[in-house]
């Protein structure tokens, strides 16, 4: 179950001072995608585990967020974590289930209480 949406606004109103800490500090990072209608470039804060050459991260908002779209109709995007960009492509959305053993220790005690249920797969472009 995703987290509230109120909660959205208030990531949302974080985002510019959060930003700056999720280029450069793991697990955080931040995918750089062009808006879908407006074609602007957006960057949106997240929480990205690598797994298997590439990132898996948790849809704790749900699955509409507006990254994952724009990721999903221009073909990929870029993902900056740690300092370093890397281009990326959407895999696909994964379950819990698929994740699996996929994720740190840590990361799936922190987002089983959250009840975090869908994941977005990010490789590099093939």
């Amino acid at each position: 179950m995703p987290l509230p949406r109120p909660f959205r606004r208030v990531a949302r109103a974080l985002n510019p001072a959060v930003l700056p800490l999720a280029r450069r500090v793991r697990p955080l990072a931040v995918v750089e995608h062009t808006g879908r209608r407006t074609g602007r470039r957006y960057r949106s804060p997240v929480m990205a585990f690598p797994s298997d050459g590439g990132w898996l991260i948790a849809l704790a908002y749900g699955e509409d967020v507006h990254w994952r779209a724009n990721l999903e109709r221009s073909g990929g995007g870029r993902l900056v974590q740690g300092g370093v960009a890397a281009d990326v492509a959407l895999v696909g959305v994964r379950d819990r289930a698929e994740v699996g053993d996929r994720l740190p220790g840590w990361a799936r005690a922190l987002l089983g209480p959250a009840d975090v249920r869908r994941f977005v797969e990010l490789a590099p472009p093939a």
